[in-house]
């Protein structure tokens, strides 16, 4: 009985032996073996969105980028996101935080400027698909299209000029100010779109208005060039944010275009507790963060239209005609503009009109607002 009942017992271990090994391997996954071009419907894409210090709830930048990523998720729902927030905004610590996690995902959305050297990280992984947006790849420090990268950049400077007319037409002390966060390209170029904007509109459409800045908090961009403006020098310190908000407020600005991430809501804060003062928003429609009491603080904002485009090219990246590009995104694909729904802004007809005229004017290459590396000064630009 004993001699039988091993014979059985060596035969079953035989057996579960030989169907283990005939099994085929578990998806890898995570592990980086399984690329996002060769997903199937059923497994979904395994997205990471890293952003800067403000996360994906900041209201703003990262909010829109994220939001992109969610409205694909919504048409996959076998699709899945994990938010992953670098908490210093350094662009090394940036790069390094992607680097840590490339085999582990898909698909990568990289959030900010301070994302431009995974280039190299990208080429090293060539089965992870890369969506970065407000900068180019950089390989060994140069800039360069990555087959794996579809990297988008915005021309702020157009959505710039729009908040920069409409609080030059809407001001009732006659003083305007722009605050950023950080001197990147993305937000001097906002600075140099507001300031033009503001030009172009006592110049051309009978506005009385002057742009307000504060020496202490003037910008310095990548080049080390002094940009002027007001900057906070961080994207997540309501605080300071404050504190610069009620400065240009005491100097008699009334309203205030506010590019600077988290610390926005800082600025917001202080518009709030003022009498009188007016908030334009930056980069999503920020009406819903206007509200105070049973009034608005939010005149209108301007757009930057991330998240149509991150979703864009997952869709890309699901069907398969993704491809790396380095894309500048401008009104003619309607990647930049202003809030103008009913019921999301608080400007006269008389502004929407002209804002209308100029929109017109931008989209079709009359005129062209200044960058930060572009030759022209908000002062001297061919549309004054």
């Amino acid at each position: 009985m004993k001699k039988r009942n091993i014979a059985i017992l060596s035969l079953l271990l035989v057996l579960s032996f030989f169907l283990t090994a005939c099994k085929p391997a578990p998806e890898t996954g995570s592990t980086g073996a399984s690329s996002a071009a060769g997903k199937t419907s059923e497994e979904g894409l395994n997205i990471a969105i890293v952003s800067s210090p403000s996360g994906v709830d900041d209201g703003s930048f990262n909010e829109d980028n994220y939001n992109g990523v969610l409205a694909f998720i919504e048409n996959h729902p076998n699709a899945k996101v994990t938010p992953i927030k670098e908490p210093t905004g350094d662009p090394a610590a940036g790069v390094k935080q992607v680097a840590d996690i490339v085999a582990d995902y898909d698909v990568i959305v990289c959030c900010g400027f301070q994302f431009a050297g995974i280039g190299d990280i990208a080429e090293e992984n060539p089965d992870t698909k890369f969506i970065l947006v407000d900068s180019y790849p950089t390989v060994g420090g140069e800039e360069k299209v990555v087959d794996n990268v579809y990297a988008m950049q915005f021309a702020e400077q157009e959505s710039g000029f729009f908040a920069g007319i409409a609080a030059a037409l809407e001001t009732k002390t006659g003083k305007v100010a722009v605050v950023n966060g950080i001197a990147f390209p993305s937000n001097v170029n906002y600075q140099y779109g507001f300031e033009a904007g503001v030009n172009y509109a006592v110049k051309n459409m009978g506005a009385k208005a002057e742009l307000v800045e504060l020496p202490s908090y003037a910008g310095e961009d990548v080049t080390g060039k002094n940009v002027g403006g007001n900057y906070v020098g961080n994207f997540n310190d309501e605080a300071k944010g404050k504190v610069v908000g009620e400065a240009l407020i005491k100097e008699g600005v009334d309203i205030l275009f506010v590019a600077a991430g988290g610390s926005g809501n800082g600025v917001f804060t202080a518009a709030k507790e003022a009498t009188d003062v007016k908030v334009i928003g930056c980069d999503v429609d920020q009406f819903d963060d206007g509200k105070t009491g049973s009034g608005n603080v939010i005149l209108t904002s301007g757009l930057k239209v991330m998240h149509m485009n991150v979703e864009k090219q997952l869709n890309a990246i699901a069907d398969g005609s993704f491809k790396g590009e380095n894309a500048l995104l401008q009104a003619d694909t309607d990647s930049t503009g202003y809030v103008k729904e009913e019921g999301r802004h608080q400007l006269s007809e008389e502004t929407l009109k002209k804002l209308e005229e100029a929109y017109g004017e931008v989209k079709n290459g009359n005129i062209v607002p200044p960058s930060n590396f572009s030759e022209e000064t908000p002062e001297q630009f061919k549309g004054l």
